[in-house]
């Protein structure tokens, strides 16, 4: 995924009300970014660290700006913006970069399904062999890390991902293929596992869709900050 116009870069202040995040330009003067994720971001704001927005040129918004990343202490980049994920997954599945999600002729996004009124991030659909059926793509962006290079979901209690996981296991049991994916947009991360501590309804959850035979696979993001480039390349290992 290439940004165009190219990312421009500021320093944090602070994020606050949730979806605000107040920055330093270079030139001194302060600007006011959107900041497009509802989670806690736990390790992921670092007032005085660098930052990279997009500017969408649109004068109506009152927040034309978007803040999509951060670099933390380590200089690790991480990517804030949940809402890239399921674009970073579907061009990966396109460039063939995921394995386990080729062969599909037909990528749909946010399509409605299940008993409790949810919609898929992706649905991998017309298998070219006709050798499995409908494959349903659950994306969930992970930016959480702790120490050792170990990256966790959910970042704060998501009754919203527990209700996914309960869709994704109807899915398996009613024949068709389910597949969670952990889009993971930290450079300092090199493996993932439930966050029990945070949510351990979840954990349990994604252990028992896991055991039922939803796939749970993990890939992570590669950042090239200077051509304002985000690609989603190398898969990581999930513990459940």
């Amino acid at each position: 995924m290439r940004f165009d116009p190219p990312l421009q870069e500021a320093a944090l202040i602070r994020r606050y009300k949730r979806f605000l995040a107040d920055v330093e330009l270079p030139d001194g003067s302060q600007m006011t970014l959107h900041c497009p994720n509802t989670g806690s971001m736990k390790n992921c704001q670092y007032p005085g660290n660098r930052v990279w927005y997009s500017d969408s040129g649109n004068p109506k918004r009152k927040y034309p700006c978007t803040w999509h990343f951060i670099e933390d202490p380590s200089e690790h980049i991480i990517g804030i913006n949940t809402g890239l994920a399921n674009k970073l997954v579907e061009e990966a599945i396109d460039g063939g970069h995921i394995s386990e999600l080729q062969g599909y002729e037909k990528i749909r996004s946010e399509v409605p399904y299940g008993d409790q009124r949810s919609r898929i991030d992706l649905l991998l659909c017309e298998n070219r062999d006709n050798l499995v059926k409908d494959c349903y793509v659950e994306v969930k962006n992970v930016s959480l890390a702790e120490a050792n290079g170990q990256g966790f979901f959910p970042d704060a209690v998501t009754t919203r991902g527990q209700k996914h996981l309960q869709e994704l296991l109807a899915v398996t049991h009613a024949g068709n293929r389910a597949v969670l994916l952990f889009c993971v947009q930290h450079e300092g991360i090199d493996r993932v596992a439930p966050a029990d501590d945070i949510d351990p309804e979840y954990g349990r959850l994604l252990r028992e869709v896991a055991a039922a035979g939803v796939q749970v696979v993990a890939y992570r993001t590669r950042f090239d900050m200077e051509g304002s480039r985000v690609d989603l390349m190398g898969r990581l290992p999930v513990a459940v």
